[in-house]
């Protein structure tokens, strides 16, 4: 990872000008990872990945188009910019396309303020795959577990820069340690599996690999002997590890481009109570130590704290400069690209207010319903809010966890479910999205 991106991401825009573009802007990615399985105490995966990823979007009046490589010879840079142009010529016109005004554009160009990059040397092969077997090993020693599916360790570092010709130039850097464990308990069709993992930007905020592997084992055992829960109207609460997505859906349907294209739930809520009062979902793009974090977006806007969800009220769209510009708003600086497509919106770091109680609390609360940990399969219709996957977990009565539960399917409405929330307060701080547990009403529960 020594190659400068800077200079590279210059020569992208040079060779554009060249071209014939009108305005354009230039993204280098450059990124090393390593990945290490073990499986039966022996190494079965080990992959190695690094190279430069770069991606040119050119303006030619309101026509854009984008093209990307992976070789960096002047020739190709030329080539790129050469066949971008002509595309350009060819592509629609856009009223909404445009770089940014240089006035809008951040100040801050570099994200050392945000603490992302481990200065740690990178971890070797050897000293990944020792963490996999520890893990593994781990989760073996918990009595019940059959096998360990999976036990792996991995790292990676990645280099961004971005410039363009209106005179933003910027890039930072994020490293990113990893451990997971996937184990299994039983055996031929009385086989249950779970697991659990961690991923932290610098290796001193890892977990050890022998919690990764006790958690996971913990866990596993706890699904023994699951069945079908009881069919009908339930309340349901979703865990912690995956409450994010709940809310994640939320964010999918106040995101700028489901809301041009018409196809969000959300469309008419702006305004509108979409969470209980009281509950507010702020997104930071500025938290130190947090993958998500950003110090400028993809189009050099200054990223900054703002409220999606503000005492249950949701306050604004998701934006970047296109969609701001269709629905006659201001970017909320949330631009995300890849080294191959133009800019779309996309939300980093947010935070849902946290509840006064844990998880064995929300249950106490709950009574009688579902504990869900793990969710497979989608029928959620973007439009309509219509909500059905399905389900595993545990199977809650008087409070207590009674027995596990899988080959369920839960169902309801998105607007509905949302209104209904009470959290629990066990997020984890360090995550992008930090959701607590969820307890939602009057779900429908598909089981026996």
């Amino acid at each position: 990872m020594s190659e400068p991106l800077a200079p590279l991401t210059e020569a992208l825009l040079d060779a554009a000008r060249r071209a014939g573009a009108d305005a354009a802007d230039a993204i280098a990615v450059d990124g090393t990872s390593l990945s290490i399985g073990v499986r039966a105490g022996a190494l079965e995966q080990a992959e190695r990945s690094e190279g430069v990823e770069i991606g040119l979007r050119v303006m030619v009046g309101r026509r854009q188009a984008c093209v990307s490589a992976s070789d960096t010879r002047a020739e190709t840079l030329r080539d790129m910019a050469e066949r971008a142009v002509a595309m350009a010529r060819l592509a629609p016109e856009d009223p909404t396309v445009g770089l940014a005004d240089p006035a809008q554009l951040s100040a801050l160009r570099d994200g050392r303020a945000l603490d992302m990059s481990d200065a740690g040397a990178d971890p070797d092969p050897a000293a990944l795959e020792d963490a996999a077997r520890r893990a593994e090993a781990a989760a073996l020693a918990i009595t019940g577990v059959a096998q360990v599916q999976s036990a792996s360790a991995g790292f990676s570092r990645t280099r961004i820069h971005l410039a363009a010709t209106n005179g933003f130039s910027g890039g930072y850097e994020r490293s990113d340690h990893g451990l997971g464990c996937v184990a299994i308990t039983g055996e031929g069709l009385g086989m249950e599996r779970d697991y659990f993992g961690d991923g932290r930007n610098h290796a001193a905020d890892l977990m050890t690999p022998e919690e990764v592997g006790r958690i996971a084992g913990e866990r596993t055992v706890a699904r023994a002997g699951a069945r079908k829960p009881k069919t009908g109207a339930y309340p349901v609460i979703y865990d912690e590890r995956i409450s994010s997505g709940l809310i994640g859906h939320l964010l999918a349907a106040t995101n700028g481009s489901a809301i041009v294209r018409g196809a969000s739930w959300a469309r008419d809520l702006l305004g509108e109570q979409v969470l209980p009062r009281g509950l507010s979902l702020i997104e930071d793009p500025h938290r130190p130590r947090t993958s998500g974090s950003k110090p400028f977006d993809a189009e050099g806007l200054p990223t900054a704290r703002r409220a999606i969800v503000e005492d249950g009220v949701l306050t604004g769209w998701t934006l970047d400069l296109a969609t701001a510009r269709k629905l006659g708003m201001t970017s909320t600086a949330n631009a995300s690209r890849g080294t191959s497509s133009p800019p779309s919106p996309s939300v980093g770091n947010v935070a849902l207010t946290q509840g006064e109680t844990d998880l064995a609390g929300l249950m106490a609360e709950m009574g009688t319903g579902l504990l869900i940990t793990s969710m497979i399969g989608s029928s959620i219709n973007p439009t309509t809010g219509d909500y059905s996957r399905g389900a595993s977990g545990f199977w809650v009565e008087n409070g207590q966890i009674a027995y596990p539960v899988n080959e369920c399917t839960v169902a309801g409405n998105l607007r509905d479910m949302l209104r209904t929330i009470r959290p629990a307060n066990d997020a984890r701080a360090h995550l992008s999205r930090v959701v607590p547990s969820l307890l939602v009403e009057g779900l429908t529960l598909a089981g026996a």
